[in-house]
């Protein structure tokens, strides 16, 4: 099954849906990471503070793939916001990972509340690392529609993406607006809500009707609206699973329902990003 390749605004390519590694033990990332590329994933979405990135590096240099095939994306730790901390970071993600250059390097957290409001200078740091060559693309995590102008206005530069938490529960509509105002892709994080979509009336109606498990039409919903997604699993059988979502179609009416779950802020299952202040002792 072949996954669709969107078109970022800097020119490059990334494959629609991957592989999150989000709390994938470290000493079982490598294992992890290698069953899903036999599953047929190419895309792996990792971060810093995850600290599993050399269990990723791992998987990639025994899997024979050519490096050409493959979509790495690591995040910037919180701890690392100021300049010089940030260049420090990005160089030792990469030596962990094993790699030259990542595709994708985001900002995991803008921290409005943290390092005097100053995520923008954060931000220059990774313009300066996709400038030289450290990473091919750069984009955001977490990004709230203010943090996404703040950003573009003070530098000019346009992040590829913004990964935000997007699930049928909390559609997180503001912000997938601004994205598309500034012509950044939308990457859907807790895709699947944590699991809560597997008891949800709906959706789970929906997934009988068309023969389908209520995790791959919550999958395909997202496909369907555009969004860039990488659910997690460990389990082999639930990799491939969440991987054949390309083969059928949701109807209009169908995507509608799953539109109509949206519950606004009271939705949200993570950190709301304009008070969220964690940084790793």
């Amino acid at each position: 099954m072949t996954v669709p390749q969107i078109k970022l605004h800097d020119g490059t390519s990334i494959p629609q849906l991957g592989f999150g590694v989000f709390q994938v033990p470290p000493e079982e990332t490598a294992a992890t990471v290698a069953q899903a590329f036999e599953a047929g994933y190419r895309h792996i979405d990792t971060a810093q503070m995850y600290e599993n990135e050399a269990g990723v590096g791992a998987a990639i240099k025994d899997s024979g793939l050519s490096r050409d095939d493959l979509y790495i994306t690591t995040k910037l730790n919180n701890g690392f916001h100021r300049t010089d901390d940030a260049r420090r970071a990005i160089d030792e993600s990469l030596e962990r990972l094993g790699l030259e250059q990542t595709d994708l390097f985001l900002i995991h957290w803008p921290l409005p509340t943290k390092y005097d409001g100053d995520f923008v200078s954060t931000w220059q740091a990774l313009i300066e690392a996709q400038q030289a060559g450290k990473t091919r693309s750069i984009g955001v995590s977490n990004f709230q529609p203010a943090h996404l102008d703040r950003i573009v206005e003070a530098t000019g530069v346009v992040p590829v993406v913004n990964q935000v938490e997007v699930h049928p529960f909390f559609a997180n509509e503001d912000v997938r607006a601004a994205n598309q105002r500034h012509g950044v892709l939308t990457e859907a994080w807790s895709p699947i809500a944590q699991g809560k979509v597997n008891e949800d009336d709906t959706i789970c109606e929906i997934a009988s009707t068309v023969g389908r498990s209520p995790a791959q039409v919550t999958l395909r919903w997202h496909v369907q609206r555009g969004d860039i997604i990488f659910p997690k699993s460990m389990k082999a059988e639930r990799m491939r699973e969440n991987f054949e979502i390309f083969d059928f179609e949701l109807s209009a009416e169908q995507v509608s329902a799953l539109d109509g779950l949206d519950r606004g802020e009271s939705g949200r299952m993570g950190p709301n990003p304009d008070t969220f202040d964690y940084i790793p002792g």
